[in-house]
């Protein structure tokens, strides 16, 4: 399938997506989420978002005291809290028995799910010289540089943004629903999910890879990097420029993936850390924590240096010699 629209250069891989159709105040939101408000009635409201990303004229939440002051003290100016709590000037609080519920509701309204009516929406804008293979879908309000290919059962979810000369191949996802959910004694509570996913120039995605939206912001794979098959990435997670990403890797959401960065088949990658630009992370490696980079070599489950591993591997075979000199 051909399509000949035009798009300029439109990638910015620190876009922040749930933003509000226009500016609200904060009486408009206390009344549609059931809210007390602390505040300036009037004071603005321009979006909602994650602790993580929060900016100017968000709105994030927080229900457990444990948070109340790195929400409180972070870059979002209204607080959806459980609590009447002291607060900064310039800032406001929307009171709620349950806050999460809160921001569900927000979400619903502002991103609320939209049935698709056709195989590639009709709202979804898709540059010249990209090609849609049969059977492919693409959603309600996707972008598509120029020059892509787009293969065959690939599912292209909502407010996806692609850029310039990008292959995806068969049966991959992007834009799935953030794995998040809250325990509670009746079951678990699903955080809807309201970001995006962004992938930027040159960037090829093998088949049945799978890459979740962000809660609230976005997924991003920066220009140049390469996966293989069977990859997963989680929610709000960054992979920088150039990095190559082997079969099976699965890399837990909120997590920064610098550039030049090398991971073979197999790697797990903990949510919430960082590896560092030009690590390299040998094939059926577990990262649990933030590692450097600058071209070291990591091994093992959980990770370290790979010559270090090696030398504790080759101890361990000596080891059944060892004990039978020692009886």
């Amino acid at each position: 399938m051909f399509v000949s629209y035009f798009l300029p250069k439109f990638i910015n891989v620190n876009l922040i997506t749930m933003k509000f159709d226009r500016v609200y105040t904060l009486q408009e939101i206390a009344e549609i989420i059931g809210a007390e408000m602390i505040g300036n009635a009037n004071h603005k409201v321009t979006g909602i978002n994650e602790i993580h990303m929060v900016e100017k004229g968000d709105i994030t939440f927080v229900d457990h005291p444990k948070y109340y002051n790195k929400a409180i003290n972070s870059n979002a100016t209204t607080i959806l809290i459980n609590k009447n709590v002291e607060y900064p000037e310039g800032k406001a609080l929307l009171i709620s028995d349950d806050p999460f519920e809160g921001y569900v509701k927000l979400v619903r309204k502002f991103r609320a799910f939209k049935p698709a009516m056709s195989n590639v929406s009709s709202t979804a804008k898709i540059g010249e010289g990209t090609v849609i293979q049969p059977t492919a879908f693409v959603g309600n309000e996707v972008k598509i540089g120029k020059n892509c290919i787009i293969h065959s059962n690939v599912s292209i979810y909502d407010h996806v943004v692609i850029g310039d000369d990008v292959i995806i191949h068969a049966n991959s996802v992007l834009g799935a629903d953030a794995y998040y959910f809250q325990r509670k004694p009746a079951g678990y509570r699903k955080l809807e999910s309201c970001g995006s996913v962004l992938i930027n120039d040159r960037v090829e995605i093998g088949a049945l890879c799978s890459i979740d939206k962000g809660v609230s912001g976005n997924t991003v794979i920066d220009e140049g990097t390469k996966m293989d098959n069977h990859c997963q990435v989680g929610h709000d997670t960054y992979i920088g420029k150039n990095c190559l990403i082997g079969s099976h890797a699965a890399i837990a959401g909120v997590t920064r993936i610098e550039d030049d960065v090398i991971i073979w088949g197999r790697v797990a990658i903990n949510k919430d850390l960082v590896v560092g630009k030009g690590a390299i992370i040998l094939a059926t490696s577990a990262i649990d924590k933030s590692i450097e980079g600058n071209g070291k070599v990591y091994f093992g489950a959980p990770a370290i240096d790979a010559r270090k591993k090696w030398r504790e591997m080759a101890a361990l075979r000596q080891l059944p010699d060892l004990l039978k000199k020692m009886k």
